[in-house]
């Protein structure tokens, strides 16, 4: 099977390349970086000819909210009309869980502009909605720090590891279009504040998790089912303990 991958050089797009050439297939990693650019168009009508899936797993390089929301929207508009000239039969795009309970977020407002377009194209289609990655912690902490103290929201999440969703993606990129969604998550469900707390510590990072509800996650509130999948959701085997310690070893 001929898979073109959108972002195929990222976290995400390099691992599933990886695990779909290992299975015989011909699989082509799309980026800017290997001449195939969405927002542009170049070399997209190239790189598609022949194709028969096509996954995009490209993430936008600013999440201001303006350019974020250009990203998509242009990305989604030159990759799927691409794809209709090209008689691709099967488009798969990685997305988020709680995309539409997000509103308030610029990125995730972008991210249901991108699933709008998908479902308006007439092509066959799976959207995939995956928890957080464990591999995005860093970033997370991040967005809550002041000093010492990083202001995170209490509700539940239930991260997922880059592998689990690689592996994942690869089995819906050889499985037949869904028309319709697919929730992924990871095996243990936990209290955001909770779990950046347990990451300090076991980098041993003295700074302090501080519980905030009003503490707004890429510009939105949160509540205890924003973040978590429903009980049809694909569970990832990796656990914290066990990713923490592959991410660190050596």
């Amino acid at each position: 099977m001929h898979i073109v991958v959108i972002g195929g050089t990222g976290l995400i797009g390099s691992k599933l390349v990886a695990r779909l050439r290992q299975g015989g297939h011909d699989v082509l990693a799309a980026s800017p970086n290997t001449g195939v650019n969405t927002l542009t168009g170049e070399g997209l009508a190239d790189a598609l000819a022949g194709a028969q899936v096509v996954v995009d797993v490209a993430n936008s390089p600013s999440f201001e909210d303006r350019a974020v929301m250009d990203f998509f929207e242009t990305s989604g508009r030159n990759l799927l009309a691409a794809e209709a000239a090209a008689g691709v039969a099967h488009h798969i795009a990685l997305s988020v869980v709680g995309t539409d309970r997000l509103g308030a977020s610029g990125y995730f407002r972008a991210k249901m502009a991108q699933e709008a377009l998908i479902r308006a194209s007439g092509l066959p289609y799976t959207i995939v909605h995956s928890t957080q990655f464990y591999e995005f912690l860093p970033g997370i902490a991040q967005s809550g720090a002041d000093g010492n103290i990083i202001r995170l929201s209490p509700a539940y999440v239930q991260p997922i590891t880059s592998d689990d969703v690689a592996d994942a993606m690869a089995v819906i990129t050889l499985s037949a279009p869904r028309n319709g969604m697919v929730e992924i998550g990871g095996p243990e469900r936990v209290r955001l504040s909770e779990l950046v707390q347990r990451w300090l510590r076991a980098k041993q990072d003295t700074r302090t998790v501080v519980p905030d509800p009003q503490a707004l996650y890429f510009g939105a509130l949160l509540d205890d089912a924003t973040l978590v999948p429903g009980p049809a959701a694909q569970l990832g085997k990796v656990g914290f303990d066990a990713w923490f310690a592959q991410a660190h070893a050596g």
